[in-house]
């Protein structure tokens, strides 16, 4: 089945009314919803009225002059994409004199507009130029561009963005991208300067558009109807043939885009308008950072090698195979089943995640299997499971419309999740409250249009303080819905949970001193998110990545639930995910104790169903998690590992203890699309595919489950779903299928909350949000908790506050805590092979004026940066973003070595590392760390070991396969 993209031209009012009108447009007689525009109801009765400053985006402007009409008994001659529509209306679209004065407008544009519409890379996606054929103009009275007189045909060109120009000679100053800007994206960066005739579009203060507070999210290219904003790759390749939609594999936002293609090359990713994560708004990752799927850097063939000091070989996919299923039974012969096992990749699809699992489990006999979110969001599906039944966030992202009140805890929606942070701005411009709970004053403390009505700007590691404080002012004030959790908690845990938080030790002017938050602060900020009417808590790795994280995601259920903030539109707890499919990654049994649909590998029903599919029986242990495994490792009793799609290397914490591990096993497999840090110490090296050679699914924060269509073939021969099925045949358990339908079609049979989901369902409707089964709607389930939690009775659970270990002493007098940019993504892999360089090109340490000051610290100094675990050396940046005696960096780049300093400390219930409190000393240095400079000739060394392309051209010239 094709999947059928529809587009509107001119879009429906978002909220419709139920009352109608009816009215007649050109002798067609039309009924719509009050409100609706006269170009909307002539678009329903099939008229379309020529316009340009209209869009389906944007709110009406009625700039253009191009959409007027006649209405009967009116003077003159209005907009019709600013006209309500009224009862009895009698409107005429085609007269002559409309003609005429259609007409004499576009013949004003055409004559300030430059002589190249032959060669103009818009040709053929030009509405000035299709305009101007809808209105039959055919030649010009007052001369065209140079030959008019005055005109602004000479203004020079703005190439100054890595991604798209803007050519000033073109604009017809419609308004439109300073409208996007506005209205979809919500930075302001783009005004119109000037008035009359020197009106043009200007970027912050007439600066180029790099220097300006431009974002490169592309909304204004997206909205602009001429060639004055278009992408450079367009100029360079031209107009697309055909497009695929397929989905982001940046953020958990989950965005819908076109694959614009010519043939088998990407010309431009365009967000896709019936993206219900997006709705056809994008980030500068999405929209632009694509690249690197085809850089020079990608490893395309197999290769292996005896030892890590050994120069790479390049083999055929057989013998790659055949080499590692031979190491791993070797070492499970001689160290036990249980010396091996795997690390599922939240960059790959579902059905690639499925597998790799399902190959840990079957093929090697162990539970050995975990992936990247021990170290990101392990302690949410802990502790929402705990209280709600459900590892998930509660809302869709569109539920942040129906927001009263706002309140984000360690999170950066601006820069880690850019297209939701504009969904919430808007929301928070026509009136919303905010509440930030944050140590570092980021965007949304107070931006364009924004500011929060509380910043909560606690100090790292006080999180369980903090919202146990703000419980007990909704104890003690009686805030708390009584008729909610009367109805849907479970007594007993709530009047425990109650008289706990209560407690004058939990008071805020009791944590006043240690959370650094003015303790009447506190208190309205509590009172604001209680009164709501609709209250919702969206967090990110600033909860999580703690000692307590686990603690915070059940204080902050335990605060929703008792508010009564749960189970309908506008309210709910929303972890917001940091990579694309992290939920899935988690849905598909990358626990080493929960098989898929997060259902403990203890419970011998639901393991005899998969035995039955899989036909081996499974151990009903619990296998290692990622820090358990590196301890095994350097115990000498885990020596084999398969990772597919993560660097642990970069991101894990205590890098120096990572390699360490690493360098201990006898057998590491690393299936990536470059040659990472992780794969520095691999014995085999499996070449993976980018999301444009993808084919499957992924599932973002909001539960939503969406298809990535391959729009060009996998670079190295095989999709990585397929090499797993080879590499399991090679170890002895051959799984047989013939494409990722087939896979999920599995999944659904085995995993109760994915029973509906099916790839034909997903075609037809875009896409579907687990649980999507028996007693949902067709599309799965939008809203969690409607009518009563997954578990049943919603559980409060006591959340006693216990300081971080880290804490600052004379040697270590600070807190270093981590976080993302908006222009790079997670280690940066991707991110660092494109021109997002340019806005980012190093991790940087952020720090206080009066800590830099005591420092002799001046912007740009290189400094040293000391914690318990090891030493790394930054550039400064002094930012009065943080508070005094707190300091940020972020973790995209390798050489910076930001996790050489995070120690060891993590979630107890999880493994969580607590990458957000580490105890640092910050001082003035000349040249980099001892680590850095054995990082360096370590990398050129290994950079060395690895074929040549000409090698690898010989190879394949032979007949390698």
């Amino acid at each position: 089945m094709q999947f059928v993209e529809i587009e509107l031209d001119y879009g429906t009012p978002k909220k419709v009314s139920t009352e109608t009108v009816t009215l007649t447009i050109d002798g067609f007689e039309v009924t719509v919803p009050k409100g609706t525009s006269v170009m909307r109801a002539a678009m329903d009765v099939g008229v379309k009225v020529p316009k340009l400053c209209a869009t389906d985006s944007l709110e009406p402007f009625g700039s253009c002059r191009l959409c007027l009409v006649e209405i009967e008994g009116r003077k003159g001659y209005p907009a019709s994409c600013t006209t309500p529509a009224e009862n009895g209306m009698v409107v005429h679209t085609q007269t002559q004199k409309l003609q005429d004065l259609r007409r004499g407008v576009m013949e004003l544009y055409i004559s300030d507009h430059p002589l190249d519409c032959l060669t103009c890379s818009a040709n053929g996606d030009c509405e000035l130029q299709t305009q101007a054929g809808v209105v039959g103009l055919r030649n010009v009275r007052y001369g065209v561009g140079e030959q008019a007189g005055a005109h602004h045909c000479d203004m020079a060109k703005d190439e100054s963005n890595p991604y798209f120009t803007y050519d000033p000679s073109k604009c017809i100053v419609c308004n439109r991208c300073v409208r996007a800007c506005e209205e979809t994206q919500g930075t302001f960066a783009l005004t119109i300067s000037g008035r009359g005739f020197e009106s043009r579009v200007s970027a912050g203060q007439s600066q180029p558009f790099i220097d300006s507070e431009c974002v490169s999210c592309g909304a204004c290219v997206q909205a602009c109807p001429t060639a004055t904003l278009q992408e450079k790759s367009i100029i360079q390749w031209g107009q697309p043939e055909h497009s695929v939609i397929t989905t982001c594999a940046y953020c958990g936002v989950g965005c819908g885009f076109k694959a614009d293609m010519k043939g088998n090359t990407v010309v431009r990713m365009t967000p896709w308008k019936d993206g219900k994560a997006n709705e056809g708004h994008s980030c500068v990752k999405g929209r632009f950072a694509w690249g690197y799927a085809t850089h020079k850097d990608r490893i395309t063939t197999p290769m292996i090698r005896e030892n890590i000091t050994d120069p790479w070989k390049v083999v055929g996919w057989d013998e790659a195979f055949e080499f590692a299923a031979k190491r791993f039974k070797a070492i499970q012969a001689k160290h036990g089943v249980d010396s091996v096992g795997g690390i599922t990749s939240s960059r790959c699809t579902n059905e690639e995640t499925y597998l790799v699992q399902k190959l840990v489990r079957a093929a090697f006999g162990t539970n050995n299997v975990d992936t990247c979110a021990r170290v990101c969001h392990s302690p949410t599906g802990y502790g929402l499971g705990q209280t709600l039944g459900t590892s998930a966030g509660t809302q869709t992202f569109k539920s942040v419309e129906e927001a009263d009140v706002i309140m984000v805890i360690g999170a950066n929606p601006t820069d880690a999740h850019p297209v939701f942070a504009s969904r919430m701005k808007k929301r928070l411009r026509q009136g919303a409250k905010l509440i930030v709970v944050d140590p570092r004053r980021i965007d949304l403390v107070k931006s364009a249009h924004i500011k929060a009505d509380y910043h909560l700007a606690l100090r790292p590691g006080t999180n369980v303080a903090m919202i146990n404080a703000l419980a007990h002012v909704v104890v003690t004030e009686y805030l708390f819905n009584a008729e909610y959790v009367a109805e849907r908690c479970e007594d007993k845990s709530f009047i425990e949970w109650r008289d706990f938080v209560a407690r004058p030790e939990n008071s805020p002017e009791a944590f006043e001193a240690e959370t650094g938050v003015p303790a009447e602060q506190v208190r309205e900020a509590a009172r604001l998110y209680a009164s709501g009417p609709n209250s919702a808590i969206y967090y990110g790795l600033g909860v999580t990545e703690h000692a307590q994280g686990s603690t915070m995601v059940l204080g902050i259920a335990n605060l929703a639930m008792a508010c009564g903030m749960v189970g309908r539109e506008g309210v709910g707890i929303n972890p917001l995910r940091g990579q694309n499919n992290v939920q899935g990654s988690c849905d598909m049994g990358s626990f080493p104790h929960e098989l898929p649909g997060y259902r403990h590998i203890s419970d011998t029903t639901v393991r005899s169903q998969f035995e039955a599919a899989w036909g081996v029986p499974l151990s009903p242990e619990p296998g290692l998690r990622i820090p358990n495994m590196f301890d095994a490792a350097l115990d000498g009793t885990f020596k084999g590992l398969y990772c597919q799609g993560e660097d642990i290397v970069q991101s894990d914490p205590n890098t120096q203890h990572v390699m360490a591990a690493l360098s201990a096993m006898e057998c590491i497999v690393v299936q990536d699309i470059f040659l990472n840090e992780t794969a520095k110490f691999a014995h085999v090296f499996l070449p993976g595919t980018s999301f444009l050679e993808k084919d499957g699914t992924f599932t973002n924060a909001e539960r939503r489950i969406s298809r990535v269509r391959q729009v060009m073939p996998p670079l190295p021969g095989l999709a990585d779903w397929d090499v797993t099925l080879k590499l399991s045949e090679a170890l002895g358990y051959p799984m047989r299928y013939k494409n990722p339908g087939e896979i999920m079609d599995e999944i659904a049979a085995l995993t109760p909350s994915f029973a509906g989901v099916s790839y034909a369902k997903i075609e037809q409707h875009g896409s579907v949000q687990w649980p999507c089964n028996e007693g949902t709607d067709l599309l799965g389930t939008s809203i969690m908790h409607k009518d009563k939690f997954v578990r049943g009775k919603g559980k409060f659970f006591i959340t006693g506050y216990v300081p971080s270990r880290e804490k600052v002493t004379q040697r270590f007098p600070l807190l270093l805590t981590t976080g993302r940019i908006l222009s790079q993504y997670n280690v940066g892999a991707q991110t660092r092979r494109t021109a997002n360089n340019v806005w980012h090109s190093e991790d940087v340490l952020e720090i206080h004026p009066h800590d830099a000051q005591d420092r002799g610290i001046r912007e740009g100094d290189w400094v040293g940066i000391e914690s318990r675990a090891g030493r790394t050396v930054l550039r400064a940046q002094v930012s009065e973003r943080m508070q005094p005696g707190v300091v940020y960096t972020t973790f995209h780049f390798p050489e910076s070595g930001a996790n050489v300093i995070t120690t060891d400390s993590s979630d107890w219930a999880t493994n969580c590392p607590e990458y957000k409190v580490t105890a640092v000393q910050v001082v003035a240095v000349s040249q980099p760390s001892e680590w850095q400079q054995r990082y360096v000739k370590f990398s050129r060394n290994q950079e060395s070991l690895v074929p040549t392309e000409a090698t690898a051209t010989q190879f394949a010239e032979e007949g390698g396969k």
